[in-house]
């Protein structure tokens, strides 16, 4: 017999480049144990074309991935879901193209979050991971079109920013070749630093004894490249980075996915991610935790506690 979730739930469908996945926590759930999970596979760093626009293929598996989601949560009796879409869609050039076509196919219109609320939610995220004891957070999440940049000292965040800095992202617009050259990747430093530092420069001097979080699989993926060990548990540490950005600038992405941690489907952007977590460690106090709940964990907390409506927009006072 299938379980009847129903309501009061929080649902989420996540459709990302590599995934569209299904979230459904009941009352009083946690992510750690969802009421539903369902989960199917997308490749749309394949169905860029030059203009960045997303192929008409790509807008099929869209479709289908929502109309997959929708259907087993609806046989759940899930009716109320939040279809986020990440900036893999919210980038891409025919973005209203792909949300009128998937709404014509499936009757759902995606949603988009703004870079600002995205960090909102990763630190409401970390900060139910970590608890109030923990003290002041910096979270940083660094995503395939964007980097999410939040801290506080309590349950909101008192500052979040967004930065054009995803791993896809500049890996399209720095790196002609998947081995490029040192004077490239040299320069591609600098400017990431330089953009991070002007980011946080008014916020750096009151954060300099937060804990930095790190909430994103770039940053967790690099974690176990470059960190994961007894005495570095869970941790990414800028010395250990450091060390392997010219080993990745040197290998292309086959034999990246080889190495401990790179997923074949993220290889070609592993470099432009480790860039990028250097620019983060570097103002952050040279070292992160890896946290393993993020914006969509943020978002169905926030909507199981009725601060967010079931359309993800903040809710009114009663």
């Amino acid at each position: 017999m299938r379980k009847q979730i129903g309501e009061p739930s929080a649902a989420v469908l996540d459709v990302g480049s590599f995934s569209a996945r299904l979230v459904v926590l009941a009352k009083g759930g946690s992510p750690l144990d969802p009421a539903l999970s369902h989960q199917t596979r997308l490749r749309l760093d394949r169905e860029l074309d030059d203009d960045g626009n997303l192929t008409r293929r790509g807008i099929d598996a869209v479709s289908s991935a929502v109309e997959a989601g929708m259907t087993m949560a609806a046989k759940h009796g899930v009716e109320n879901v939040y279809p986020l879409a990440t900036s893999s869609i919210r980038d891409a050039s025919n973005v209203k193209q792909v949300v009128r076509d998937v709404q014509k196919a499936t009757g759902v219109k995606l949603r988009f979050l703004t870079g600002r609320r995205e960090a909102e939610l990763a630190y409401v995220g970390a900060r139910r991971w970590y608890g109030a004891s923990a003290g002041g957070l910096l979270v940083l999440d660094i995503g395939g079109g964007t980097v999410e940049l939040a801290a506080g000292d309590a349950e909101e965040a008192g500052f979040a920013h967004s930065l054009p800095l995803g791993a896809r992202s500049l890996t399209r617009d720095w790196f002609a070749t998947e081995c490029p050259s040192p004077k490239v990747v040299r320069a591609m430093r600098e400017h990431v630093l330089d953009e991070v530092r002007d980011a946080m420069q008014d916020v750096l001097p009151h954060i300099r004894d937060h804990r930095a979080v790190g909430c994103s699989k770039v940053l967790r993926q690099l974690a176990r490249l470059a960190g994961d060990r007894p005495s570095r548990a869970r941790e990414l540490h800028l010395d250990d980075l450091r060390a392997w950005i010219p080993r990745l600038a040197k290998l292309p992405a086959k034999r990246r996915a080889e190495l401990p941690g790179i997923s074949r489907q993220r290889s070609h952007q592993a470099l432009a991610g480790a860039i990028v977590a250097e620019a983060l460690l570097t103002l952050a106090g040279g070292q992160v935790a890896i946290c393993p709940w993020s914006t969509r964990d943020g978002l169905l907390l926030s909507m199981l506690d009725g601060l967010v409506t079931p359309e993800g927009e903040p809710a009114k006072a009663a």
